[in-house]
């Protein structure tokens, strides 16, 4: 039983780490006929995987257990077999494995669960800070360690898509952010309640008229993710998509300092594309 459940876990490892290096070619987004999540692009996402992959291997060995059993009684207790039904209505030791084991079973599940959820939930302190605000239907970003810049950003009309461009994911200004940093990401709202949420980044995070949620990623490689506001927030719900293209440090600078200047220069005007060159090794 050990040795199934280690070679299990050690095949669950490496589809994981496969599917790591699918993300470093492609960018994070649904996929036609996709089975299972999105390839994971943080520290956070990566143990979400593997804690994913840690309760497979134990329901894979729950079912198995249940389907023996069943099959046993089946067998053992047919008619033909035992035609005299018993008459036993208790058995003490068959009672306190049902309910000992099953409790075993969730504190097994309980332990790395909550570790997960500690980790998950606390910001490393030396984060970048940005602050994202949800409206009906678009997002707003803003840089406060970069000069306070805001901008908002819009899904891209399906009129105004150009080759190459995704339908409902693409948007016209995108979230650019640095690889390889600690980002501290501050969610609210300003009308009803919206959810960030990008599926490679294990970041779910609700945004609420009134409060300030926290949520951190840390993006590993430079690619283009995507994601959706999943919490149904009106008409246009299905029009509010994420887009974050995660760069080199060098050229997140060089686009910081050129989008302030554009922010400055112009009050309430969107901030530059980010440098072709950074977004274009971001698109392969």
């Amino acid at each position: 039983m050990v040795r199934l459940t280690t070679a299990m876990t050690r095949l669950a490892a490496g589809l994981a780490a496969f599917a790591g290096l699918v993300a470093t070619a492609a960018a994070a987004e649904p996929e036609p006929w996709q089975l299972g999540f999105q390839p994971p692009a943080t520290p956070v996402s990566e143990r979400m995987h593997a804690f994913n992959d840690e309760l497979l291997v134990i329901i894979f060995l729950i079912s198995a257990f249940v389907l023996g059993l069943l099959l046993y009684v089946i067998v053992r207790f047919s008619a033909k077999r035992h035609p005299v039904p018993t008459r036993t209505s208790h058995n003490a030791l068959v009672e306190i494995l049902w309910t000992v084991i099953p409790v075993l079973i969730l504190v097994t599940i309980a332990i790395p669960s909550f570790k997960l959820m500690y980790y998950m939930n606390t910001v490393p302190p030396e984060a970048m800070t940005i602050k994202v605000t949800a409206h009906q239907w678009y997002w707003s970003y803003a840089y406060p360690d970069k000069g306070g810049f805001t901008f908002d950003s819009n899904v891209i009309p399906d009129k105004d898509l150009k080759p190459g461009q995704k339908r409902l994911l693409d948007v016209d200004n995108p979230l650019v952010v640095p690889v390889n940093t600690n980002i501290r990401v501050q969610v609210t709202g300003t009308d009803v309640i919206h959810s960030w949420f990008i599926p490679s980044f294990g970041v779910q995070e609700y945004a609420v008229v009134g409060r300030l949620n926290e949520a951190w990623f840390n993006v590993l490689h430079e690619g283009t993710y995507y994601g959706e506001c999943n919490q149904i927030c009106g008409v246009n719900h299905a029009f509010m998509p994420i887009e974050v293209k995660a760069v080199s440090k060098a050229d997140f600078e060089k686009w910081a300092a050129e989008a302030k200047k554009k922010y400055a220069a112009i009050p309430g005007a969107a901030p530059p594309a980010a440098p072709e060159t950074a977004l274009a090794a971001a698109g392969n």
